[in-house]
Parts: structure tokens; sequence; C-alpha cells
């Protein structure tokens, strides 16, 4: 994989991704979740090139390599970058999302059905149920714990152990040691407290009825963020008409923790979507 890392321009700065496989290769676009970067997609990247795909890996706003001077942040800005950038790219793709980035994508895929050819989700957070990171008392939470000195410690632990419980891959702990240095910049510290103050994901869940997208979404046995994670299944499995798999020994991350049953059921996935010549089949041209 290349190290070239690219800039889309955007209203507020620029959001920062790589690209790699053959220009006329259907596009898949890889997004990371809340406080985390592109590097997440580490186990998933290299077997989508090796079956011929177009990859794009990108940074949230004031996230990895993207801009530290956004101001406005969400599942629907981030959808909105989504949407730009695969339309810069030359569309439609396949978007994959973890966490907040999975319900930007199920957004993004009701916005625009036409650059949108199927959801593979991680984790994904479609609502705001009692008790999850998407909560009014959890934004307020996480905005007094991403404050300097402690703010890139509280995070990483928390990313480390609750959100990894589980299997874990040897490099988490490298990918961990990286985060906590990123966010010892209190500039980007800043953003992500500005990200917790304004996430909500009650704006994906009044638009699920709108996707027509073909979706599998990942949910881990031992995600904390969901009271229930299998009721989580459940109810993501009826929303969307979606394949939902329910990963044991994960938590959060069953894209990186289990790699070894989230990749074989993207890739299974993927060749199944219908394809035109030079790419996907839009969802909307299936409807």
């Amino acid at each position: 994989m290349t190290t070239t890392v690219h800039h889309l321009d955007r209203d507020e700065g620029r959001i920062a991704y790589t690209l790699d496989g053959p220009d006329d290769a259907p596009l898949v676009v890889l997004l990371p979740g809340m406080g985390d970067t592109r590097s997440t997609w580490r186990e998933l990247t290299g077997p989508l090139l090796a079956e011929g795909y177009r990859v794009a890996v990108a940074d949230l706003r004031g996230q990895g390599d993207s801009d530290l001077t956004f101001r406005t942040f969400g599942d629907v800005a981030t959808a909105q970058d989504a949407i730009a950038l695969v339309e810069h790219l030359g569309g439609p793709a396949v978007l994959v999302g973890h966490s907040m980035s999975a319900g930007a994508a199920a957004w993004a895929a009701a916005e625009r059905p036409d650059l949108v050819a199927g959801l593979a989700l991680s984790g994904p957070f479609l609502r705001d149920p009692s008790g999850n990171r998407g909560g009014g008392a959890a934004r307020i939470a996480f905005q007094a714990v991403f404050v300097p000195p402690w703010g890139a410690f509280a995070w990483t632990s928390y990313y480390r152990s609750p959100l990894h419980r589980g299997a874990q891959q040897p490099w988490l702990d490298e990918h961990v040691a990286e985060l906590r240095a990123s966010y010892r910049s209190r500039a980007r510290l800043r953003q992500l407290r500005r990200l917790a103050g304004q996430l909500t994901h009650a704006v994906v869940e009044a638009r699920l009825a709108e996707v027509d997208a073909p979706t599998i979404a990942f949910v881990g046995a031992l995600d904390p963020d969901f009271p229930d994670p299998r009721a989580e299944a459940t109810w993501i499995r009826s929303a969307l008409d979606a394949q939902v798999v329910l990963v044991d020994d994960a938590a959060h991350y069953p894209h990186a923790q289990r790699a070894d049953v989230v990749v074989p059921e993207v890739l299974g996935f993927l060749a199944g979507l219908p394809r035109e010549v030079g790419g996907w089949a839009p969802a909307q041209a299936r409807a």
C-alpha cells in the first residue's frame, strides 16, 4: 500500500485520505470511528487490495492527518465528507464505517443512494439508545474527559479497555501509543472535545427507512457501548434489513479484534454486490 496522503478540501479544512488500487476498479471507502485514525482498518485494507478493489481510507475531521481547523462535527458532517470524497474519486462506492462513521455511512446512503452501492458497518451507532456513548449525558462526560493534561491518557485507556475487551491484535499497544502521542496535542484534543459535544446519532435513526443499500453489520458480543449487544444486533437487522454478525470475543472494534471473522465476511459480501462496467451498480439503480 502507498503511504502517500492526499487531502480533500472542505469548507472548514481538509480531510486526509490514502488511495490504492486500480483506477478502474470498484471503489471502497473506509472511515474510522471517533478518536481513531485510518490505521484502524489495517486488517482489512490489504485483503481488499488483494481482491482488486480501489481502496480509499480517510481520517475524520480533526483526526489523523486531517486539518485541525474544523468547527462542525458529527454524523451528518462525516457523511457529507464521505459523499464529497466519493464524488471526488468517482463513485459509486461501498462505504465501510466504524462506530459513529457507521451511522454517517448510513446517512450518506439515505442522502445519496446514487453514490452508495453498499454498507459494511462495524460496531455501528445508528441511534441514541439509553446508556450508550451517543446520549446527552455521555456527551457531557466525554467533554469533561477530553481536556489537558489527562485527556490523551483518559481516552486511550478507555480505548484500550473496555472498548477492546476480548480478543486483541499484536499491534494494539503500538496503535494505542500512537493515539496517545497524537492527542497530547492540545489542538487535536480540542477537536475531539468539539466532536464529543456535537455527537448525536438521532439524525441517523430518523433516516434509516430511506436506506436501500445492501448492508452487512458486525456487533461485538462484548461491546460495552450497548446495554444488550445481541438486542442491538437484532434491531439493526430489522432497521436496515441487514445481514448482521454478532462477533464473539470482541467489543467495540470487531473489525480489528476478530479480523478472522470480519474480513472474509466483508469480502464475501462485496463479491455478491451487483456491478456495472468500471464499478458498482448504485443502490438507486436497483431500487
